[in-house]
Parts: structure tokens; C-alpha cells; sequence
């Protein structure tokens, strides 16, 4: 029982090569039946989330403090309420802080910091592996650090949340790593989908938070479904208003203005670089600091509280303070130099609670500066620039996407995230300028410092890019018959394992099992009673089929701990196939010059070198070799038997290693990897 529900499961919900009409469907019921189940825990978890930042504002902020920031419109009413008891607010922000430090630090330490970053990370290096735990250790850690006065936002925990479960889903139904990866990115863009309640945003952000110049393409659809399905349980339970309320009367009115969103542009590109260097600069500090880890947030609470006794406005989320500012009577009553000065106190409230250690997020505040940016721009403007609007709003909305679609490297999400949490498209023509300005002024740097460049530098598709012609290849070009076939009531022994495995199978010839050589010492049986496969099969890792191509299944059989797999149809076996077939296919076709081989790039280049004894590199793991960027060890042949390797694999004199690299590299790297040591000189 343990064994076939996950093989059945399995079957549905393996990744789809390809996409004809019959893929398709499947495709998209695979994913409808997924996503859906993943946006409808981030719609609960949102609505969760969002309660529990509220109850926890209420306790702190509004019974302890006497203070209750101001809400958007969408979520409440932009009152401002003067503060009872200042006294007790570095009191209450830094035990906010000191809880979240000892719940985070003693039981989920990757909740630590804005959770965002931690997605990200989970999806190009853990095969979007994320702990059970994390969720909910986030989800608790981070209403206390808001709810106690913490300049954090709402979309990192949100993110980990429904990622989590995305995770936890996939492990449960056993999917495969690439699988899993796009089930986490769907469930971050629904989570931050759900809580913003901008479904197309969130989405979209799940494909492009990822890299700084690329896109996850393959997360789309499904974050688009889990999206939908969050936000429709979010606003069932809340209301679908927008957050800032509708301001769809707002419209771009003179040419003018470009030159205005331009300039505002280059002041939102700025304050973005300073956004992450102090928040990193921040970070950096508290690492430094030589005290127990849970008493650095509250330390940073302590800071955070004594900077809001003066601006209390770079408190808790501050969205409540965006919206107040798109109104032109109440901007004009603030003081000067709060205005002015907001944009720069929330950086450092926000570096403060979360670059300390605590936890939440860093999307809102990073929206919440831009805001006031645009506010602080119109404000110095009205009445001496001609053209300027009479409503502050539209500098504000831009300002909002100007600012973190820039710094994020996510300026299409963000536009479209700002866009429906004000009900308004008609300025994205005049945002384009602001953003593309800032995008431009912020290059390389970045507030995510998990983001790769592009697809090609992340280890999620290292395979792929690597190995451009392994995806023009399938599976039944190199599978073969499987060497060794047991019914599942068979007898087995050591003796029939053939150095590598056994495939087991029910009458139908379904595969029900693996034995593997590592169960070696489970093939000898008690008192002369001989050992059934059935007794000691395992569930098997990867299944193919012979219409995958080559490069998934090199790239799953890498993500597990074995060297072959069995190749199905509709779960009846009809092969298998080994790294040491795929490779071999490999060099066929390139000697062959099959016509599926035109992928592989003109300057790409395999070959052989051995490592001879004495060289330097006997003895050294991969990982100790210092192989330059680009390299890829395909095989190591040792003895006749193929290695597919690992970092850890040590190579050994007589090997004979197969690289795969740029041409240009070919002949340093054949002289550096066959060198011998120079000759004594005595």
C-alpha cells in the first residue's frame, strides 16, 4: 500500500516533455487539480496571516502603546490616532523583535530575514525543498514583528507560506524536482497574489522575482491558477476591493508630465540602491555583533521604537500612510520635513527590524517608500511646476512601482501588483518611463541577493543549459531491455542483483518496485527461507518514459541517488535506461551527426582527457579542481565502469574524464587537467 499510491500518484502528476493535444490536457488538468489545491491554502493562509497581523497590532501596538496606524481603504479606515503611551514603544518593539529572535533562532532559522529571498533560494539550489516547519515559524514570527511596530510587509511570509506547501505537496505526491520547483514558484506568486489582492501580479512575479534578467517560463500558467483561486478566497472573505481603494479616475493628462515621471524615475532608482545597500549594510552589522543571535532583533526593536517616537509614520506597514497620501488636502497638512524625511526613515526602520534578524517582509516597505517618494516629489512641484496634476495620486502610484520594480529587477510584476491594489491601468504608459528609468540607473544591484542572472546560471537548469543537444534527444533513443525482471513473489539474491539492479513487477508487468545493489545485506534470508522482492523492494525514485527527453531524465537521475531508472509506458515496463546510456547516446549523435544534433551550439565541445599520475589533480575532489565557469564533467570511466559524478567524486590517475565546454576552453583545460608535475630540479 505504502509503495503504490505515490507510483499511482506519480504517474498523473510527472512532468509533460512536450505539449500536443493530448499533452496539453494533461498538461493543464495536472496543473488545474495542483494549483488549485496550492492557491487555496494561500488563500487561507493570507486570510490567516492577515488576522494574525491585526490581533497582534491590536495587543502591542493598540492596548499597550495606545497607537493604531492608519489602514488603506481597502482594509480599513486611513485614521490617525495620536499616540497614548510613547514611552512604552521601544518597550513593545523590542520585545516584538526578542520573541521573534527565540522563535525563529530555536526552532527554523531559515525563517530569519524576509522569507522572499529564502523561495528563491529553495528554487535554484534545494530542488524547491522547503521545511514544514518554516511556514508556520514565519507566519507567527512576522505578525509579532508587525504587530509590534516593525517596518516589515506582508508578501515574504505570505510567499513562504504557500510555498511551503507547494513544497510540501509535491514531496507528498512524490513529483519530480522540476515539478516541485514550478508548484513553489506557483505557490509564492499565489500567496503574494492573495494578500495584495493582485492575482496578474502576483503571478507574474512568481516567473520574474527569480532572476535578474530572465524569466521562469514554466512557472507561469500554474502561478496564473493558484493565483486566481487565492485571491478568490481572499476576497470571499474580505471583499475585492483594492487595497488603496478605486482610483481609476486618475489618468495620464499631459506630455509634460513624462519629463516629471522621468526625473521621478531617477530619484526612485537612487533611493533604491539605498534601500538595499543599507539594508545589507544593516544586515551586516548585526552579523558582526558578538550577541546571542535571538537578542539581535530585539536589539534592532529597541532601535526601530526610538526612531518612531520621532517619525511614527516608518512604523508597522505603513501602507495606511501611502494612502493618505494620495489625497492633496491631507499631504499638504503633513509637515514638510515629515515628508521629506519618511522615505529615508523607513529604509532605516525597515533595515532595523529585518536586516536585525527579525522577520517579514521587505516588497511592502520597498512599495511604502516609493509611495512617499512620488507624494514628496508632487509636494515640492505643486504650484511652481507647470502641468503637475492636482492630485498627488498619480505620483504616488508610480512612485510605488518606480521604486521596487526597479531595485527587485521585477518591473513588469510590480506595475501590474500596483496596478489592481489601486484599481488603476491608465498610468501604466507614463510608469514605463519611471521604471524603465529606474531600472536602468539600478543595473546589477539588487535587493534579492538570491536572484541569479539568467536561467543558464541557475542550478534548477543546469542540465538543460548545459546540454543543449540532451533536449532534442528522448528516452527510447538510449533505453534498452532491463537486464534483470522479477515478478514481485520471486525470490531474490545477491547473486541476481547484476551489479546494478533489479526492476520489479505484478502480473500486468507494471513496475511496482526497485532493488538496488546498496540492498545487498537485506538478500539473505532467515532459516533457509528465501527473501521475496515484494519483501524488500522500495518504491523507485525516477520513472521515465520514452517520450521525456534526455536531458529531464539525466537531470532527475542527478537529483536522486541512483544510476539508472526504469523506462514506462502507462506504467508497464519497456526498458531502462542508465547515465552511462544517456552519455553514450550523447557522443553517438554527435559522431553521427543525427539531425536532432543541430541544437548543440557551434561552439560547444566534448571530449576525453586522462588524468595521469603524479598530476595535481589526483587525489582532488571536482569540487577542489577549480574548473572554470562553464565546465561541465559529464562521466569519469574508471576501470570500465562509468561515474556519474558528483562535487564530492575524486578523481584518481587512469581516470579518463568527458567534459563538456566552450571550445576556447578546450585546450587549456586538456593541458590542465593531463599535466604532470614539473621535474625535480635538484
Amino acid at each position: 500500500m505504502n509503495v503504490r499510491i505515490p507510483l499511482l500518484t506519480k504517474r498523473w502528476f510527472q512532468r509533460v516533455p512536450g505539449l500536443g493535444d493530448a499533452e496539453a490536457v494533461r498538461y493543464l488538468t495536472k496543473w488545474f487539480l495542483l494549483s488549485s489545491a496550492i492557491g487555496a491554502v494561500a488563500g487561507v493562509g493570507a486570510i490567516v496571516f492577515y488576522l494574525a497581523i491585526k490581533y497582534s497590532t491590536q495587543l502591542f501596538l493598540g492596548a499597550m502603546v495606545g497607537y493604531v496606524p492608519p489602514e488603506p481603504v481597502g482594509e480599513g479606515l486611513p485614521l490617525v490616532e495620536v499616540m497614548e503611551r510613547p514611552w512604552l514603544l521601544p518597550v513593545v518593539t523590542g520585545l516584538g523583535g526578542l520573541l521573534s529572535g527565540l522563535l525563529v533562532f530555536t526552532t527554523a532559522p531559515e525563517a530569519e530575514g524576509h522569507g522572499t529571498d529564502a523561495v528563491i533560494a529553495a528554487l535554484h539550489h534545494r530542488g524547491g525543498t522547503i521545511r514544514t516547519r518554516v511556514p508556520l515559524v514565519k507566519l507567527i514570527a512576522s505578525a509579532i514583528t508587525i504587530g509590534t511596530g516593525g517596518s516589515a510587509g506582508r508578501e515574504g511570509p505570505a510567499a513562504q507560506i504557500s510555498a511551503g506547501f507547494g513544497s510540501l505537496l509535491s514531496r507528498w505526491l512524490r513529483m519530480d524536482t522540476r515539478d516541485r520547483r514550478i508548484a513553489v514558484a506557483a505557490g509564492m506568486g499565489a500567496g503574494i497574489g492573495a494578500i495584495f489582492r493582485a492575482p496578474l501580479g502576483g503571478a507574474v512575479l512568481a516567473a520574474e522575482i527569480l532572476y535578474l534578467h530572465d524569466v521562469e517560463v514554466e512557472a507561469v500558467v500554474p502561478a496564473l491558477i493558484a493565483a486566481i483561486v487565492g485571491y478568490t478566497i481572499y476576497g470571499a472573505y474580505f471583499g475585492f476591493t483594492p487595497i488603496f481603494g478605486n482610483q481609476s479616475d486618475l489618468i495620464f493628462g499631459s506630455p509634460l508630465q513624462l519629463l516629471y515621471y522621468a526625473i521621478l524615475g531617477v530619484l526612485c532608482g537612487l533611493f533604491g540602491l539605498l534601500y538595499a545597500r543599507t539594508f545589507y549594510g544593516v544586515t551586516h552589522l548585526f552579523h558582526r555583533l558578538r550577541i546571542p543571535r535571538p537578542l539581535k532583533p530585539g536589539l534592532g526593536g529597541v532601535l526601530v521604537g526610538i526612531l518612531g517616537l520621532v517619525v511614527p509614520q516608518a512604523l508597522h506597514m505603513g501602507y495606511g500612510w501611502v494612502q493618505l497620501s494620495m489625497n492633496q488636502q491631507t499631504l499638504l497638512s503633513l509637515p514638510l520635513w515629515v515628508v521629506l524625511v519618511l522615505p529615508l526613515a523607513k529604509i532605516l526602520a525597515t533595515s532595523l527590524s529585518i536586516g536585525s534578524g527579525g522577520s517579514g517582509g521587505i516588497f511592502g516597505p520597498g512599495m511604502v517608500i516609493g509611495g512617499i517618494l512620488g507624494a514628496a516629489f508632487w509636494r515640492l512641484g505643486w504650484g511652481v511646476l507647470p502641468g503637475m496634476p492636482a492630485s498627488p495620486a498619480p505620483f504616488v502610484i508610480i512612485g510605488m512601482m518606480a521604486h521596487f520594480g526597479g531595485i527587485a529587477h521585477a518591473p513588469l510584476a510590480v506595475m501590474l501588483m500596483v496596478a489592481e491594489m489601486t484599481g488603476n491601468l491608465s498610468l501604466l504608459a507614463p510608469a514605463m518611463v519611471a521604471v524603465a528609468v529606474s531600472s536602468a540607473l539600478v543595473g546589477n544591484d539588487t535587493i534579492y541577493r538570491a536572484q541569479l542572472p539568467d536561467r543558464a546560471s541557475s542550478p534548477a537548469h543546469r542540465i538543460q543549459f548545459s546540454f543543449p543537444m540532451l533536449s532534442a534527444l528522448l528516452v527510447r533513443d538510449a533505453m534498452r531491455p532491463a537486464p534483470v525482471v522479477l515478478p514481485e513473489d520471486a525470490p531474490v539474491s545477491a547473486a541476481s542483483l547484476s551489479g546494478q539492479g533489479i526492476v520489479v513487477v505484478n502480473e500486468r508487468r507494471e513496475v511496482t518496485g526497485i532493488i538496488v545493489d546498496s540492498q545487498v545485506g537485506q538478500l539473505s534470508g532467515t532459516g533457509g527461507k528465501p527473501v521475496r522482492a515484494r519483501d524488500v523492494m522500495r518504491a523507485p525514485v525516477v520513472l521515465l518514459e520514452p517520450e521525456q527527453t534526455l536531458d529531464y531524465a539525466l537531470e532527475e537521475l542527478a537529483s536522486s541517488d541512483l544510476s539508472w531508472a526504469p523506462v514506462v509506458q502507462n506504467r508497464v515496463l519497456v526498458g531502462w535506461v542508465t547515465v552511462r546510456d544517456i552519455v553514450q547516446t550523447y557522443r553517438r549523435s554527435l559522431t553521427l551527426g543525427l539531425r536532432r544534433a543541430e541544437a548543440l551550439t557551434a561552439d560547444t565541445s566534448v571530449f576525453e582527457v586522462q588524468v595521469r599520475p603524479g598530476s595535481p589533480l589526483a587525489g582532488r575532489t571536482l569540487r577542489e579542481a577549480g574548473l572554470p565557469p562553464g565546465t561541465l564533467v559529464i562521466s569519469v570511466t574508471r576501470g570500465g565502469a562509468t561515474i556519474f559524478p558528483r562535487a564530492s567524486t575524486r578523481l584518481e590517475p587512469g581516470d579518463v574524464v568527458l567534459i563538456l565546454s566552450s571550445k576556447e576552453r578546450e585546450h587549456a583545460l586538456r593541458e590542465y587537467l593531463s599535466q604532470e608535475p614539473p621535474p625535480h630540479q635538484g
